[in-house]
């Protein structure tokens, strides 16, 4: 079972994402005082201006609703919402959590789930990020544009641009193959930015949202026990995040406390081991301080988790192995690295000074297998799993040091 379950997971969404800590009313107007990842902030709306919205919404009652909330009602949110976004420059999956959190303190998914999602395109919208929603019936979609890799969730294409559903989770499953959904195009000036998935920076939580795991492994006879800062947050964060591509996954860093809790403890404790045996540590450390599961029995279907989801979780699967890993040897040796795919397979590569073991060759160096995840024999550096040493491997991601 993963470190928290699920039904702790589900009200640690709620807290983290619903909650207001203080609401005050003059003269019709609320403002809302909340807490967003350890950052104070606070807006002001009038609550009789929320607008209804049939249960099977139209498009001119789309338009409506647009119309209608563009009149400058909701600017002190939408002002509240760039200011956060130019002081803290948070990456705009983070931005769209604080979308999300917001539409649901002005009018709360539980209520009116069509005007939740209303409220979220608008204010994506508001914000400068290129939007759309479709309709079939009484189901909403809501897109946004991006460029990059993802995948399990339903993308379309618009003028030759991929747009990214961002609320398909709330339906489970829907077979467009016999549901079509129609368009609505609303035109924003300035709505023209793409949507990002790459995150390259966390918030910095205050130090009382961390918790302290325990992790240990052995090491040649050697046991080693680690008390790693960890925030629950980060999973209520990335609850919905997609299976993205590997460059987007690896390069996801870790939150300033849990980077203090577990980089400098690693640094000590191969502190005068060559470069080859620290990353063999790093190694093993990746590969049994955790258990192995498959992402179908954890989560349902594939979620390639970031290196700090990795440690929240107990158990991980081989793509998570890898981005953790990845993630210890960039941080602490910097060396070249390539991630291997194969059919049912992901395991990574490093370039070392002297090649090591039985290596693979890519773009004219040598890299030396480094296997992460438990397997039934104990594999030292530069050795393959026996049952994929003659199966075609692809290399998805090629990491070489500025």
């Amino acid at each position: 079972m993963p470190l928290f379950s699920r039904t702790i997971i589900v009200w640690l969404v709620l807290v983290t994402s619903t909650q207001p800590l203080l609401s005050q009313q003059k003269s019709g107007v609320t403002t809302t005082y909340f807490d967003f990842c350890g950052t104070p902030l606070h807006f002001s709306f009038n609550p009789t201006d929320t607008r209804s919205v049939p249960c099977t919404p139209s498009g001119q009652n789309i338009i409506d609703f647009y119309e209608e909330a563009s009149d400058g009602r909701y600017q002190p949110v939408v002002d509240a919402l760039l200011t956060y976004k130019k002081e803290h420059q948070p990456a705009d999956w983070l931005f769209y959590q604080l979308i999300r959190k917001t539409a649901q303190l002005i009018s709360p998914k539980a209520d009116d789930y069509t005007r939740y999602t209303l409220y979220k395109w608008f204010l994506l919208l508001q914000t400068g990020y290129d939007a759309m929603v479709t309709l079939s019936g009484d189901r909403i979609l809501f897109y946004v544009r991006s460029d990059e890799e993802v995948y399990n969730i339903p993308t379309r294409t618009r003028d030759g641009q991929q747009y990214v559903c961002l609320n398909y989770h709330d339906y489970g499953t829907i077979d467009f193959s016999r549901t079509q959904f129609t368009p609505l195009l609303v035109s924003r000036p300035g709505a023209n930015k793409s949507f990002s998935y790459k995150i390259t920076n966390l918030p910095e939580f205050p130090t009382q949202y961390y918790q302290e795991k325990d992790l240990s492994f052995n090491y040649y006879n050697n046991d080693y026990h680690f008390k790693v800062k960890l925030n629950p947050q980060i999973i209520a964060l990335f609850n919905n995040y997609p299976a993205v591509g590997y460059e987007a996954q690896l390069n996801i860093p870790l939150s300033k406390e849990t980077y203090g809790s577990l980089i400098p403890l690693l640094k000590t404790n191969i502190k005068g081991m060559s470069t080859k045996d620290g990353v063999d540590y790093l190694m093993r450390f990746t590969r049994y301080a955790f258990l192995f599961e498959v992402d179908s029995r954890s989560f349902g279907g594939e979620k390639r988790l970031s290196p700090e989801q990795t440690l929240l979780y107990d158990q991980s699967d081989c793509e998570d192995r890898v981005a953790l890993f990845f993630y210890l040897v960039k941080e602490i040796y910097n060396l070249p690295m390539i991630v291997l795919a194969y059919p049912k397979h992901v395991t990574i590569a490093v370039q070392f000074d002297k090649p090591r073991g039985k290596t693979i060759e890519y773009n004219g160096s040598k890299y030396s297998v480094c296997e992460p995840t438990p397997q039934k024999e104990d594999l030292p550096i530069g050795k393959t799993i026996a049952g994929l040493r003659k199966v075609p491997y692809e290399v998805v991601y090629h990491y070489a040091p500025r």
